[in-house]
Protein backbone atom coordinates (compact mmCIF):
# COMPACT_ATOMS: atom_id res chain seq x y z
CA UNK A 1 0.00 0.00 0.00
CA UNK A 2 1.10 3.49 -0.75
CA UNK A 3 -0.25 7.03 -0.45
CA UNK A 4 -1.64 8.43 -3.38
CA UNK A 5 -2.91 11.71 -4.07
CA UNK A 6 -4.77 11.73 -0.61
CA UNK A 7 -5.66 8.05 -1.06
CA UNK A 8 -3.87 4.67 0.36
CA UNK A 9 -2.92 2.46 -2.83
CA UNK A 10 -2.62 -0.91 -2.87
CA UNK A 11 0.46 -1.44 -5.72
CA UNK A 12 -0.30 -5.05 -5.63
CA UNK A 13 -2.61 -7.91 -4.02
CA UNK A 14 -1.31 -10.95 -5.03
CA UNK A 15 1.77 -10.34 -7.44
CA UNK A 16 1.72 -7.89 -10.34
CA UNK A 17 2.63 -10.10 -13.06
CA UNK A 18 -0.15 -12.54 -11.85
CA UNK A 19 -2.56 -9.63 -11.95
CA UNK A 20 -1.71 -8.32 -15.32
CA UNK A 21 -2.27 -12.08 -16.93
CA UNK A 22 -5.52 -12.19 -14.87
CA UNK A 23 -7.02 -9.01 -16.85
CA UNK A 24 -5.58 -9.93 -20.14
CA UNK A 25 -6.85 -13.87 -19.74
CA UNK A 26 -9.80 -13.86 -17.43
CA UNK A 27 -11.02 -10.62 -15.49
CA UNK A 28 -9.07 -7.90 -12.72
CA UNK A 29 -11.38 -5.85 -10.86
CA UNK A 30 -9.77 -2.50 -9.71
CA UNK A 31 -10.85 0.09 -6.66
CA UNK A 32 -10.06 3.38 -8.39
CA UNK A 33 -12.26 5.38 -6.27
CA UNK A 34 -9.53 8.08 -6.09
CA UNK A 35 -10.86 9.29 -9.62
CA UNK A 36 -12.52 12.55 -9.25
CA UNK A 37 -16.50 13.23 -10.46
CA UNK A 38 -17.51 16.44 -11.88
CA UNK A 39 -21.05 17.29 -12.92
CA UNK A 40 -22.27 20.22 -14.84
CA UNK A 41 -25.73 20.87 -15.46
CA UNK A 42 -28.18 23.36 -16.97
CA UNK A 43 -29.18 25.21 -20.14
CA UNK A 44 -25.71 26.20 -20.82
CA UNK A 45 -23.90 23.15 -19.54
CA UNK A 46 -22.88 22.01 -23.00
CA UNK A 47 -21.25 24.98 -24.54
CA UNK A 48 -19.16 25.61 -21.47
CA UNK A 49 -17.67 21.95 -21.47
CA UNK A 50 -17.29 22.63 -25.12
CA UNK A 51 -15.12 25.97 -24.18
CA UNK A 52 -13.08 23.75 -21.41
CA UNK A 53 -12.18 20.23 -23.47
CA UNK A 54 -10.29 20.08 -26.84
CA UNK A 55 -12.87 17.54 -28.14
CA UNK A 56 -16.44 18.59 -29.76
CA UNK A 57 -18.77 17.15 -27.07
CA UNK A 58 -21.50 18.20 -29.28
CA UNK A 59 -21.22 14.81 -31.10
CA UNK A 60 -21.70 13.10 -28.48
CA UNK A 61 -25.34 11.37 -27.83
CA UNK A 62 -27.25 10.90 -24.84
CA UNK A 63 -25.50 7.70 -22.95
CA UNK A 64 -22.06 8.07 -25.13
CA UNK A 65 -18.87 8.91 -23.30
CA UNK A 66 -15.89 10.87 -24.37
CA UNK A 67 -12.09 10.88 -24.03
CA UNK A 68 -10.43 13.99 -24.44
CA UNK A 69 -8.26 16.59 -22.69
CA UNK A 70 -8.12 20.37 -20.93
CA UNK A 71 -5.57 22.52 -22.30
CA UNK A 72 -4.31 25.97 -20.50
CA UNK A 73 -3.58 29.21 -22.35
CA UNK A 74 -0.42 27.94 -23.40
CA UNK A 75 -2.29 24.75 -25.25
CA UNK A 76 -0.62 22.29 -23.04
CA UNK A 77 -2.45 19.93 -20.78
CA UNK A 78 -3.95 20.24 -17.45
CA UNK A 79 -5.59 16.58 -17.58
CA UNK A 80 -7.14 14.02 -19.76
CA UNK A 81 -10.78 13.40 -19.14
CA UNK A 82 -14.00 10.93 -19.74
CA UNK A 83 -16.68 12.93 -19.91
CA UNK A 84 -20.23 10.93 -20.02
CA UNK A 85 -23.52 13.04 -21.62
CA UNK A 86 -26.84 12.06 -19.68
CA UNK A 87 -28.62 14.65 -21.75
CA UNK A 88 -27.62 17.93 -23.14
CA UNK A 89 -28.31 19.77 -19.53
CA UNK A 90 -26.06 17.20 -17.63
CA UNK A 91 -22.82 16.09 -18.15
CA UNK A 92 -20.68 14.47 -16.13
CA UNK A 93 -16.29 14.64 -15.94
CA UNK A 94 -13.84 11.88 -14.50
CA UNK A 95 -10.33 13.41 -13.76
CA UNK A 96 -7.00 11.62 -12.40
CA UNK A 97 -7.31 11.88 -8.26
CA UNK A 98 -3.84 13.84 -8.82
CA UNK A 99 -5.53 16.68 -10.31
CA UNK A 100 -8.75 16.87 -9.03
CA UNK A 101 -8.37 20.01 -7.24
CA UNK A 102 -6.92 21.75 -9.93
CA UNK A 103 -9.76 20.59 -12.17
CA UNK A 104 -12.46 20.92 -10.05
CA UNK A 105 -11.16 24.53 -9.30
CA UNK A 106 -10.71 25.33 -13.29
CA UNK A 107 -14.55 23.79 -13.83
CA UNK A 108 -16.07 25.74 -10.92
CA UNK A 109 -14.44 29.14 -12.43
CA UNK A 110 -15.84 28.21 -15.76
CA UNK A 111 -19.17 27.32 -14.72
CA UNK A 112 -19.71 30.27 -12.07
CA UNK A 113 -22.83 31.95 -14.13
CA UNK A 114 -22.84 29.84 -16.96
CA UNK A 115 -24.29 26.25 -15.63
CA UNK A 116 -24.45 24.43 -12.83
CA UNK A 117 -21.32 22.61 -11.07
CA UNK A 118 -21.24 19.60 -8.19
CA UNK A 119 -18.22 18.20 -7.08
CA UNK A 120 -19.81 14.41 -6.77
CA UNK A 121 -16.50 12.74 -6.00
CA UNK A 122 -16.30 12.97 -2.18
CA UNK A 123 -19.83 10.59 -2.71
CA UNK A 124 -18.68 8.42 -5.62
CA UNK A 125 -16.45 4.94 -5.84
CA UNK A 126 -15.28 3.33 -9.09
CA UNK A 127 -14.66 0.16 -9.40
CA UNK A 128 -12.98 -0.84 -13.00
CA UNK A 129 -13.98 -4.66 -14.11
CA UNK A 130 -11.75 -5.31 -16.75
CA UNK A 131 -10.89 -8.55 -18.89
CA UNK A 132 -12.38 -10.87 -21.25
CA UNK A 133 -14.46 -12.50 -18.33
CA UNK A 134 -15.75 -9.32 -17.36
CA UNK A 135 -19.58 -9.95 -18.56
CA UNK A 136 -19.68 -13.63 -17.19
CA UNK A 137 -18.76 -12.27 -14.03
CA UNK A 138 -21.56 -9.25 -14.05
CA UNK A 139 -24.32 -11.61 -15.41
CA UNK A 140 -23.48 -13.66 -11.77
CA UNK A 141 -25.00 -10.00 -9.89
CA UNK A 142 -28.48 -9.58 -11.84
CA UNK A 143 -30.12 -9.92 -14.89
CA UNK A 144 -29.75 -6.06 -14.99
CA UNK A 145 -25.58 -7.29 -14.63
CA UNK A 146 -26.14 -9.67 -17.96
CA UNK A 147 -27.90 -6.85 -19.76
CA UNK A 148 -24.43 -4.90 -19.36
CA UNK A 149 -23.27 -6.96 -22.22
CA UNK A 150 -25.56 -5.26 -24.97
CA UNK A 151 -23.49 -1.76 -24.14
CA UNK A 152 -21.56 -0.40 -26.99
CA UNK A 153 -17.91 0.55 -26.43
CA UNK A 154 -17.73 4.24 -24.66
CA UNK A 155 -21.22 3.79 -23.44
CA UNK A 156 -23.42 4.13 -20.64
CA UNK A 157 -26.63 3.36 -18.78
CA UNK A 158 -28.07 2.83 -15.52
CA UNK A 159 -28.37 -0.99 -14.12
CA UNK A 160 -29.02 -2.35 -10.66
CA UNK A 161 -26.00 -4.68 -9.76
CA UNK A 162 -27.55 -7.06 -6.85
CA UNK A 163 -29.84 -4.07 -5.98
CA UNK A 164 -27.42 -1.58 -6.02
CA UNK A 165 -27.77 1.19 -8.59
CA UNK A 166 -25.33 1.75 -10.52
CA UNK A 167 -23.87 3.44 -13.66
CA UNK A 168 -21.90 1.25 -15.90
CA UNK A 169 -19.96 2.43 -18.94
CA UNK A 170 -18.12 -0.28 -21.18
CA UNK A 171 -14.67 1.43 -21.02
CA UNK A 172 -11.29 1.08 -18.97
CA UNK A 173 -7.55 1.54 -18.78
CA UNK A 174 -6.24 -1.64 -19.67
CA UNK A 175 -6.67 -2.42 -23.09
CA UNK A 176 -9.23 -4.83 -22.82
CA UNK A 177 -12.71 -5.18 -22.80
CA UNK A 178 -14.71 -4.10 -19.46
CA UNK A 179 -16.86 -1.97 -18.01
CA UNK A 180 -15.95 0.85 -15.29
CA UNK A 181 -18.90 0.66 -12.46
CA UNK A 182 -19.65 4.06 -10.44
CA UNK A 183 -21.70 4.15 -7.25
CA UNK A 184 -22.48 6.09 -3.93
CA UNK A 185 -19.91 5.35 -1.58
CA UNK A 186 -21.68 3.26 0.95
CA UNK A 187 -22.65 0.51 -1.46
CA UNK A 188 -18.89 -0.12 -2.66
CA UNK A 189 -17.70 -2.31 -0.14
CA UNK A 190 -20.76 -4.79 -1.29
CA UNK A 191 -20.09 -4.57 -4.53
CA UNK A 192 -16.31 -5.30 -4.54
CA UNK A 193 -17.28 -8.41 -1.99
CA UNK A 194 -19.73 -9.69 -4.49
CA UNK A 195 -17.61 -8.98 -7.47
CA UNK A 196 -14.81 -11.26 -5.66
CA UNK A 197 -16.87 -13.60 -4.75
CA UNK A 198 -18.62 -14.20 -7.94
CA UNK A 199 -15.94 -14.30 -10.10
CA UNK A 200 -13.96 -16.66 -8.51
CA UNK A 201 -15.26 -19.19 -11.24
CA UNK A 202 -13.83 -17.13 -13.80
CA UNK A 203 -10.48 -16.59 -12.51
CA UNK A 204 -10.88 -12.78 -11.07
CA UNK A 205 -8.06 -11.40 -9.48
CA UNK A 206 -8.17 -8.31 -7.53
CA UNK A 207 -5.39 -6.24 -9.32
CA UNK A 208 -3.69 -2.99 -8.17
CA UNK A 209 -1.95 0.08 -9.46
CA UNK A 210 1.14 -1.77 -10.22
CA UNK A 211 -0.45 -3.50 -13.21
CA UNK A 212 -2.68 -0.82 -13.95
CA UNK A 213 0.60 0.66 -14.98
CA UNK A 214 2.05 -2.16 -17.13
CA UNK A 215 -1.51 -2.68 -18.64
CA UNK A 216 -2.70 0.33 -19.60
CA UNK A 217 1.54 0.73 -21.24
CA UNK A 218 1.45 -2.05 -23.17
CA UNK A 219 -2.52 -0.24 -24.63
CA UNK A 220 0.19 3.18 -25.12
CA UNK A 221 -2.37 4.98 -22.76
CA UNK A 222 -0.66 8.11 -21.72
CA UNK A 223 -0.37 8.88 -17.47
CA UNK A 224 -0.73 12.20 -16.41
CA UNK A 225 2.64 13.47 -14.63
CA UNK A 226 4.46 11.01 -17.23
CA UNK A 227 3.53 11.12 -20.62
CA UNK A 228 1.64 14.30 -20.47
CA UNK A 229 1.64 17.17 -18.42
CA UNK A 230 1.38 21.11 -18.29
CA UNK A 231 4.79 20.51 -20.28
CA UNK A 232 3.17 18.79 -22.98
CA UNK A 233 0.73 19.68 -25.70
CA UNK A 234 -1.46 17.23 -27.02
CA UNK A 235 -0.84 17.56 -30.70
CA UNK A 236 3.11 16.43 -29.97
CA UNK A 237 1.82 13.68 -27.21
CA UNK A 238 -0.03 11.69 -30.20
CA UNK A 239 -3.29 12.98 -28.96
CA UNK A 240 -4.40 15.09 -32.30
CA UNK A 241 -6.86 12.93 -32.36
CA UNK A 242 -8.63 14.66 -29.25
CA UNK A 243 -8.66 18.13 -30.77
CA UNK A 244 -11.09 19.96 -32.39
CA UNK A 245 -9.09 22.76 -34.39
CA UNK A 246 -11.67 23.13 -36.87
CA UNK A 247 -14.44 23.54 -34.73
CA UNK A 248 -15.83 25.84 -31.87
CA UNK A 249 -13.35 27.95 -29.82
CA UNK A 250 -11.81 26.18 -26.73
CA UNK A 251 -9.65 27.14 -24.24
CA UNK A 252 -5.38 26.93 -25.57
CA UNK A 253 -7.23 26.53 -29.35
CA UNK A 254 -5.31 29.47 -30.40
CA UNK A 255 -1.75 28.06 -29.09
CA UNK A 256 -2.20 24.67 -30.91
CA UNK A 257 -3.61 26.50 -34.17
CA UNK A 258 0.36 27.99 -33.95
CA UNK A 259 1.86 25.40 -32.74
CA UNK A 260 0.66 22.75 -35.44
CA UNK A 261 1.33 25.86 -37.96
CA UNK A 262 5.12 26.02 -36.93
CA UNK A 263 5.68 22.40 -36.76
CA UNK A 264 6.59 19.75 -34.06
CA UNK A 265 9.71 19.95 -32.63
CA UNK A 266 9.70 16.00 -30.76
CA UNK A 267 6.98 13.55 -30.39
CA UNK A 268 5.85 10.84 -28.04
CA UNK A 269 6.75 7.45 -29.67
CA UNK A 270 7.03 3.93 -28.56
CA UNK A 271 10.19 1.50 -28.30
CA UNK A 272 10.98 -1.64 -27.47
CA UNK A 273 14.65 -2.06 -25.43
CA UNK A 274 17.42 -3.88 -27.77
CA UNK A 275 20.12 -4.09 -25.15
CA UNK A 276 19.51 -5.72 -21.93
CA UNK A 277 17.67 -2.77 -19.77
CA UNK A 278 14.78 -1.55 -18.66
CA UNK A 279 13.92 2.51 -19.58
CA UNK A 280 12.43 4.81 -16.64
CA UNK A 281 10.22 7.74 -16.54
CA UNK A 282 13.34 10.56 -16.99
CA UNK A 283 15.59 8.61 -18.36
CA UNK A 284 17.75 10.67 -21.08
CA UNK A 285 17.43 9.22 -24.57
CA UNK A 286 20.27 9.64 -26.95
CA UNK A 287 20.97 9.46 -30.44
CA UNK A 288 23.73 6.55 -31.75
CA UNK A 289 26.43 9.48 -31.90
CA UNK A 290 25.53 10.20 -27.39
CA UNK A 291 23.68 13.59 -28.22
CA UNK A 292 20.63 13.62 -26.04
CA UNK A 293 17.73 13.93 -28.38
CA UNK A 294 14.83 13.15 -26.20
CA UNK A 295 13.27 11.48 -22.41
CA UNK A 296 11.98 8.55 -21.46
CA UNK A 297 8.33 9.04 -19.71
CA UNK A 298 7.21 5.78 -19.11
CA UNK A 299 8.75 2.29 -19.27
CA UNK A 300 8.94 -1.39 -17.99
CA UNK A 301 8.86 -5.22 -18.92
CA UNK A 302 5.84 -6.03 -20.68
CA UNK A 303 4.50 -9.42 -19.21
CA UNK A 304 2.22 -9.92 -22.20
CA UNK A 305 5.29 -9.38 -24.65
CA UNK A 306 8.10 -10.59 -22.96
CA UNK A 307 9.81 -7.60 -23.95
CA UNK A 308 11.12 -4.30 -22.31
CA UNK A 309 9.34 -1.47 -23.50
CA UNK A 310 8.41 2.58 -23.25
CA UNK A 311 7.20 5.89 -24.11
CA UNK A 312 9.08 8.90 -24.70
CA UNK A 313 9.57 12.20 -26.86
CA UNK A 314 12.28 12.25 -29.25
CA UNK A 315 13.09 14.66 -32.07
CA UNK A 316 10.62 14.74 -34.56
CA UNK A 317 12.71 13.68 -37.21
CA UNK A 318 13.90 10.49 -35.34
CA UNK A 319 10.21 9.22 -34.49
CA UNK A 320 10.30 6.96 -37.65
CA UNK A 321 9.43 3.41 -36.94
CA UNK A 322 12.81 1.36 -37.03
CA UNK A 323 14.88 4.40 -35.66
CA UNK A 324 17.30 3.05 -33.60
CA UNK A 325 18.69 5.07 -30.49
CA UNK A 326 20.13 5.09 -26.60
CA UNK A 327 18.55 5.26 -23.90
CA UNK A 328 20.95 6.08 -20.37
CA UNK A 329 20.28 3.57 -17.51
CA UNK A 330 22.08 4.96 -15.07
CA UNK A 331 25.04 5.51 -17.00
CA UNK A 332 24.72 2.14 -19.16
CA UNK A 333 23.84 3.07 -22.75
CA UNK A 334 20.55 0.44 -23.90
CA UNK A 335 20.17 0.70 -27.56
CA UNK A 336 16.40 0.98 -28.61
CA UNK A 337 14.11 0.93 -31.52
CA UNK A 338 11.32 3.07 -31.96
CA UNK A 339 8.13 0.96 -32.77
CA UNK A 340 4.87 0.95 -34.00
CA UNK A 341 2.07 1.29 -31.44
CA UNK A 342 0.05 -0.06 -28.90
CA UNK A 343 2.23 -2.06 -28.18
CA UNK A 344 -0.43 -4.89 -27.84
CA UNK A 345 -3.65 -4.71 -29.24
CA UNK A 346 -6.91 -7.33 -28.18
CA UNK A 347 -8.11 -9.71 -30.80
CA UNK A 348 -11.25 -8.49 -32.14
Amino acid sequence: MVPFAGFEMPIQYEGLTQEHHAVRNAVGIFDVSHMGELVLTGEHSESVLNYLVTSDVTTLVDGQAMYTCACNEKGTILDDLLVYRHGKDRWMVVCNASNHDKIASHFAKAAKDHCGFEDQSPDTALVAVQGPKTFDVLAQLSPEGARCSDLKAFHFGSYELAEIPCMVARSGYTGEDGVEIFCANRYAPKLWSLLLDKGQAFGLKPAGLGCRDTLRLEARLSLYGNDIDETTNPLEAGLGWIVKLDGDDFIGRDALVEIKRQGLTRKLVGFEMVGRGIARHGYPLLDLDGNTVGVCTSGSPSPTLGKNIGLGYLLSSMTKVGTRFKVDCRGKLIEAVVVKTPFYKRAG
